[in-house]
C-alpha cells in the first residue's frame, strides 16, 4: 500500500481527506457539530455548524445543524453550480424559520462560493464540481470540464469528508434548470419527491457527460441515497417558499 503524505500546510484536513481517498477514512477523525449562538437569537432553527471546508479562494463552505440529533440523517445541498442559485432561498428559509423536528437536519446553501460570487457555473479553477468525484470520473472539456485529475479541487475533498462522517440516509442536492425530480434509481421515493414539490419527473441520465458525480459517487460508496432534485431556470418564488416544509413532512418532520 503506498503511504499517504499530506501536504504541510493542509495539516489535519489535508490528512482526512487522502485517507478518505483510499478508503481508510476513520469517522473518529471527523469533528461533531459545533454549537452556535445564533440557535438562540436571529436563527433558533440553528443547533450547530461545521466548517466543512474552503473554495479554491478561500471562501468558507459551511453546513448548518438544525432539528434533532439521533433521528434519520438527511443532508440537503445548493448552489454546486455558481449559477444556478435560485434553490438556495429552500434552505435560508429552513435556517430562518422556527425550529426543526422528527429529523437530523444538515443544510449547505451554497457549496461552491467562487461560482456563487462570479454567478458562473464552475469553481475558480474553471472546474465543474459535479463532474470531479472519483466514482467513473472522465477527463470531460467544456462546460463540462471535470478537472485535471478525480477529487482535484478543495470542494470536492472537503464535501467528501463531511458526508463520510455525516453518513446520511437520504441527500436532496438541488440544481437548476431541468425542471425535473431524477427518477433513474429508486424511483419510489423519487417520485414521492416529485408528487412533493410539484416538480416533473425524468431519467437524469446527462448523455455522455454524467461522469463523476456527487450523487453517482455517493450512492455508490454509502447505504443512503443522494437524489437530485432541478427546479426550472426561474421558478416561481411561491413554489420555493412553500418547499422547505413540503421537504420535512416527506422525512416525517415539521417546524414550529
Amino acid at each position: 500500500m503506498s503511504r499517504v503524505h499530506p501536504r504541510r500546510t493542509g495539516g489535519r484536513r489535508s490528512l482526512v481527506a487522502a485517507l478518505l481517498t483510499l478508503g481508510l477514512l476513520p469517522t473518529a477523525l471527523l469533528l461533531p457539530s459545533s454549537p452556535t449562538t445564533a440557535a438562540a437569537g436571529a436563527r433558533p432553527a440553528v443547533i450547530g455548524h461545521r466548517l466543512v471546508g474552503k473554495s479554491v479562494h478561500g471562501r468558507k463552505i459551511v453546513a448548518w445543524h438544525l432539528g434533532e440529533p439521533g433521528k434519520k440523517k438527511v443532508v440537503l445541498i445548493a448552489v454546486m453550480h455558481g449559477n444556478e442559485q435560485a434553490p438556495r432561498r429552500i434552505l435560508t428559509n429552513l435556517l430562518d424559520g422556527p425550529p426543526v423536528h422528527g429529523v437530523d437536519l444538515w443544510v449547505v446553501p451554497t457549496y461552491n462560493p467562487d461560482g456563487a460570487a462570479r454567478h458562473t457555473r464552475k469553481n475558480a479553477h474553471g472546474v465543474d464540481l459535479n463532474r470531479n468525484y472519483p466514482f467513473k470520473w472522465r477527463d470531460l472539456d467544456g462546460n463540462y470540464e471535470s478537472g485535471p485529475r478525480p477529487s482535484s479541487e478543495p470542494e470536492t475533498r472537503a464535501m467528501m469528508t463531511f458526508l463520510a462522517g455525516v453518513r446520511p440516509a437520504y441527500i436532496l442536492s438541488f440544481h437548476q434548470p431541468l425542471h425535473a425530480v431524477d427518477i433513474t434509481e429508486r424511483p419510489k421515493f423519487s417520485k414521492r419527491v416529485a408528487r412533493a414539490l410539484q416538480l416533473p419527473m425524468s431519467r437524469l441520465t446527462c448523455g455522455s457527460t454524467c461522469h463523476g458525480t456527487m450523487t453517482m459517487w455517493f450512492n455508490h460508496r454509502f447505504k443512503g441515497f443522494a437524489l437530485t432534485v432541478e427546479y426550472a431556470a426561474n421558478p416561481p418564488r411561491a413554489k420555493l417558499r412553500a418547499a422547505p416544509d413540503k421537504i420535512l413532512k416527506l422525512f416525517g418532520a415539521s417546524r414550529g
